[in-house]
């Protein structure tokens, strides 16, 4: 469709999972909006000339909110030139993808999306854990264990402890507590296999395997200062 715009996923952080078309357009890119948590190793692959302007929010911090990342989404691709939104993971999963689309259909520019690994796929290849396994989970659920008020989002946490899959939890290292005791009362045994990965697919990655009812008390003591991806299942066992 002829557009100079992309939102594109830069994966979980090795330059090495990008995908190609996201190394050729980071190439031949003029301005580039990231992430914050997009790594130097990424970026240096980007056209030496271009802009590379950090719009990246981390635990819903305010330094750049989602309004003023679209206005400069916008204004960026009012230039002419190729204009890279790019974003940690995939753009469509819990990427804020929506609201950048709307701005750029409001202003009537084109766009596209480039698709990324997202964090729960490279955190399952760091465990060697697949999220899906015959006759134990047959559905992987992705949550955000962080709401736009801080807290806990109200899921349903009765369907989410029968479900039988793999739960992929995003951005719950602060409230995984709280998330434990939400399924655990649901009905979810304390003894369900659980993981995280922090950091993953980066030289500083770590994880830990562990249980619903202990992953808690790890994390708390193991103290991850970077992104962790929390994965919960029968499948982890």
């Amino acid at each position: 469709m002829g557009a100079k715009i992309f939102l594109v996923g830069a994966g979980p952080g090795s330059a090495d999972l990008l995908t190609v078309k996201a190394l050729r357009l980071l190439e031949r890119a003029d301005i580039v909006l990231h992430d914050s948590l997009i790594g130097p190793d990424v970026l240096a692959l980007a056209n030496p000339k271009a802009a590379l302007i950090d719009v990246g929010k981390r635990c819903g911090g305010k330094a750049h909110p989602q309004a003023e990342i679209c206005r400069l989404l916008v204004e960026s691709g009012q230039t002419g030139g190729v204009v890279l939104r790019l974003k940690g993971g995939d753009p469509m999963i819990f990427g804020r993808a929506t609201e950048e689309m709307e701005a750029l259909r409001a202003a009537g520019l084109a766009f596209e999306v480039v698709p990324g690994v997202t964090a729960a796929a490279a955190a399952a290849a760091a465990l060697a854990a697949s999220l899906t396994r015959r006759d134990i989970s047959r559905a992987v659920h992705f949550l955000a264990a962080h709401g736009s008020e801080g807290g806990l989002p109200p899921h349903d946490w009765a369907a989410l402890a029968a479900t039988g899959g793999t739960l992929a939890v995003y951005m719950g290292v602060r409230t995984l507590p709280a998330l434990a005791e939400n399924l655990i009362a649901a009905g979810m045994s304390p003894d369900m296999a659980a993981a995280a990965v922090e950091n993953v697919s980066l030289p500083t990655q770590r994880q830990w395997r562990a249980t619903l009812g202990t992953l808690p008390t790890q994390l708390a003591a193991a103290a991850p200062a970077g992104p962790v991806l929390l994965l919960i299942g029968e499948a982890l066992a």
